[in-house]
């Protein structure tokens, strides 16, 4: 072989290598922003849930024989609204309700059990 291919052979090994080590950096802060994600996800949830106990709590307050809905929390009636609005950001990855006596329940993801938020680590689901 001549110089001139030896050279091209040593160049595209290198060039092989090089896209070879982009894409594995791609690969790990791809899989460092999913694990972000997940993250930010489940404390979304807890935010959001630490939220609606708190609106349930003043809404029982001023309520305290009215049964709860999300519909009285974030309404104008009966001294709301308690808030601004229903947290919906959770998307797939979690769901909120709110039960007649004023237990939040979270479905972690949105499509499983609901369950009563003090739970432990129900959020958890939400990644």
């Amino acid at each position: 072989m001549g110089s001139i291919a030896v050279a091209n052979v040593k160049g595209s090994k290198r060039a092989a290598a090089f896209i070879g080590v982009i894409a594995m950096s791609a690969a790990a802060v791809a899989f460092g922003l999913s694990s972000m994600t997940s993250k930010s996800f489940v404390s979304t949830c807890n935010t959001d849930a630490q939220t609606v106990e708190t609106a349930v709590a003043a809404f029982q307050t001023e309520n305290p024989n009215v049964a709860v809905t999300s519909k009285l929390l974030t309404g104008h009636t009966d001294g709301g609204p308690y808030l601004s609005s229903w947290p919906k950001k959770g998307g797939t990855h979690y769901a909120m309700a709110v039960t007649p006596s004023g237990a939040v329940m979270v479905s972690a993801p949105s499509t499983a059990r609901p369950v009563p938020y003090n739970a432990a680590k129900i959020c958890g689901g939400a990644s």
